[in-house]
C-alpha cells in the first residue's frame, strides 16, 4: 500500500511540475502509459488488499477454533509441550507479522489494541526457552523428531502436529547455540515433511543449507557432501554450496590419504586399536560439558530404566496405618505410609492433603509465582539456572487457615517441629520443566534441611514423600542426590517443606555414629 500511496504521489507531483503537458500530443500519450501503469499498479494493491483480508481471515477462523478448544482446559491444552511450544512461537512471532501485515488498518482499533498487548507477548528468550525445553524432552525421553512433529506423544489429549516452520525454528535455535545434534535432526524433519508436499514459505535449499553445515560439524563429510550437490541441483548458482562442495571434496581427499597412512602403520604393526567410537549423542554432550555419566544415568531414571531393587530388599519394605506414637490428630485417622525405598529411607504418605487443600493451594500461589532461583554456591546470591526449570511461591499460615493445616498436619505425620521450618514452598514446573540432580543440603549446618515433598498434580496426587537429607549427626547424606525429571505430558504442581536441622535437637537427637 506504501509502495501504491507513493506511486500516486509522485504522479500528482509529476502533473503539478508538468503544466505544460497539453501542448504536445506526444508528451501526452505518455501520460496515456504513465496512466495504465497506475491502473496496474491499482489493481495490484486490491489483489494484494483482498488476499491480505484473505489471509486475515483464515487466520481468525483458525485461531478461533484453536483458542475455543484450548481455553476449555488451559492446562489440560498447554500440557502438551508442543501446544505450549506452538503458542509461545504465535505470540512471539507470528502475531508480529500479522501486525506488519494489517499495519493500514483503517479502524486503527486493532493495531492500538495490539500494539499495547504486544508489551506483555512473550520475548525472544521465552521462545527459545520452549524451544530447548523440546530439545530437553526429546533426548531424555529418547522421542524422535518425527514423533514430536506429529503429536504422538504419551497420554495426549490435545494433539498437535509441527509445520514445516516450527521444525525449522527449532532447528535453527539449535543452530544458534552450536548444537548440530539437534540441528541435524530437526533440519531433516523440516525437509522430510517438505519432501511429503507439505506447503510451506521455507523452501528446500534454505533448508538443506543448515543441514548440510550441521552434518559437516559432526565430521559426516560424504553425507554433508551428497547433500550439497543435491542443494545444487535445486538452485546451480547457490554461492555457499558451491564453495562447501570444494571444500568438502578437498576434505575427503585430505581424510582418505589419512586413513591409507593409517591401515600402512596398523598392518605393520606401529598402531594397535582404534578409537572408542561415540555416538553423536555423546559427543554433543562432551562437547556443552554435560557430566555424562549422571546425565544418563537421570535420563534412564526419567524413563522408568533406573536401578531395580532386588527381591530381598523389598521384601523389607512395607505398608502400615501410622498414628506416630499415637499423636492426638492421627489416632482417629492414622495415615497410610508405604516404605518407598531402604537406602536413604524414603516414605511415602497417601491422601496426606484434600482435593479443596490442593486447589486452595494453587490459588493462593498462582498470583505470587517467580522464576525459581538456586544459590550460587561461591557467591551464594540467588540467581536463575537453565537447569532449574519452574516457578515457585511460599505460603505461610497466615496466608489462610489451610495453610496452617497442612502444616500441623506435616508435623504430625513426620514428628518432627516445624516452628523452626521454612514457608510452604509451591512449585509449578512448565514446558519441559525439570531440577536436574541435586542435594537439598547446603555446606553450612543452619541451612540444612530434612525434606519434605508433596503432590498436588493429577498423578500421584495428594501423595506425599519424605526423606532425611541429613545423618543424625547433621552430616549430609550424599545418596540423597535427587532430581525432577523434564515433564513431558501435563501440568506438575509440587509443594515442599523444608524442615531445618535447628529445632530439632530433642526430637531427632544425634546418635553414637556419624553416619547414624
Amino acid at each position: 500500500m506504501a509502495l501504491c500511496c507513493l506511486a500516486f504521489s509522485l504522479f500528482f507531483q509529476a502533473l503539478h511540475a508538468h503544466v505544460d503537458f497539453f501542448t504536445s500530443i506526444g508528451q501526452m500519450t505518455d501520460l496515456l502509459y504513465t496512466e495504465k501503469d497506475l491502473v496496474t499498479s491499482l489493481k495490484d494493491y486490491i489483489r494484494a488488499e483482498e488476499n491480505k483480508l484473505e489471509q486475515v481471515k483464515q487466520w481468525v477462523e483458525k485461531l478461533d477454533t484453536l483458542t475455543s478448544t484450548a481455553t476449555q482446559d488451559p492446562e489440560g491444552f498447554l500440557g502438551h509441550p508442543v501446544n505450549a511450544f506452538k503458542l509461545v512461537k504465535r505470540l512471539n512471532s507470528e502475531w508480529a507479522d500479522l501486525e506488519n501485515l494489517v499495519l493500514q488498518d483503517t479502524s486503527d482499533g486493532f493495531i492500538s489494541n495490539l500494539t499495547v498487548q504486544r508489551q506483555h507477548f512473550p520475548t525472544d528468550e521465552d521462545q527459545n526457552g520452549v524451544a530447548k525445553a523440546l530439545l530437553r524432552l526429546q533426548d531424555t525421553y529418547q522421542l524422535s523428531a518425527h514423533d514430536i512433529s506429529a503429536g504422538d506423544l504419551p497420554g495426549v489429549v490435545y494433539k498437535s502436529r509441527m509445520t514445516v516452520e516450527d521444525c525449522f525454528e527449532l532447528g535453527k535455535i539449535a543452530y544458534s547455540e552450536a548444537d548440530y545434534y539437534h540441528t541435524e535432526l530437526w533440519m531433516a524433519q523440516a525437509l522430510r515433511q517438505l519432501d511429503d508436499g507439505e506447503d510451506s514459505p521455507v523452501d528446500k535449499v534454505t533448508v538443506m543449507d543448515y543441514l548440510s553445515y550441521a552434518i559437516y560439524q559432526q565430521g559426516e563429510l560424504e553425507r554433508a557432501l551428497e547433500l550439497t550437490m543435491r542443494m545444487l541441483k535445486l538452485d546451480p548458482t547457490h554461492q555457499r554450496a558451491n564453495g562447501n562442495m570444494k571444500f568438502f571434496e578437498f576434505q575427503l581427499e585430505k581424510q582418505r590419504k589419512v586413513e591409507e597412512v593409517e591401515e600402512v602403520e596398523q598392518s605393520s604393526g606401529q598402531k594397535e586399536g582404534t578409537a572408542r567410537q561415540l555416538d553423536k549423542r555423546d559427543v554433543q554432550m562432551k562437547r556443552s560439558k554435560d557430566p555424562l555419566p549422571e546425565r544418563r544415568r537421570y535420563e534412564q531414571l526419567c524413563r522408568g530404566e533406573g536401578v531395580k531393587m532386588t527381591p530381598r530388599r523389598r521384601s523389607r519394605l512395607f505398608c502400615r496405618y501410622s498414628d506416630n506414637g499415637r499423636k492426638p490428630h492421627l489416632l482417629l485417622a492414622p495415615v497410610k505410609q508405604e516404605d518407598e525405598w531402604d537406602r536413604p529411607h524414603i516414605v511415602r504418605f497417601y491422601d496426606i492433603i484434600s482435593d479443596y487443600e490442593i486447589e486452595k493451594v494453587k490459588e493462593l500461589a498462582k498470583p505470587r509465582l517467580r522464576r525459581a532461583t538456586i544459590s550460587n554456591p561461591i557467591t551464594g546470591v540467588l540467581e536463575t539456572a537453565s537447569y532449574r526449570i519452574s516457578k515457585s511461591a511460599w505460603l505461610t499460615g497466615h496466608d489462610h487457615p489451610v495453610i496452617s493445616k497442612i502444616n500441623q498436619r506435616l508435623e504430625d505425620v513426620t514428628g518432627l517441629n516445624m516452628d523452626t521450618a521454612e514457608e510452604l514452598q509451591v512449585a509449578n514446573y512448565g514446558v519441559g520443566g525439570q531440577y536436574e540432580p541435586h542435594f537439598d543440603f547446603g555446606r553450612v549446618r543452619s541451612l540444612t534441611f530434612l525434606g519434605y515433598y508433596l503432590c498436588l498434580s493429577d498423578t500421584l496426587q495428594g501423595t506425599a514423600v519424605f526423606w532425611y537429607n541429613l545423618f543424625a549427626s547433621g552430616e549430609g547424606d550424599y545418596s540423597t542426590r535427587h532430581a525432577a525429571c523434564p515433564v513431558l505430558v501435563g501440568n506438575k504442581w509440587v509443594s515442599n517443606k523444608w524442615i531445618h536441622e535447628r529445632g530439632q535437637e530433642f526430637r531427632r537427637p544425634c546418635g553414637l555414629s556419624e553416619m547414624e
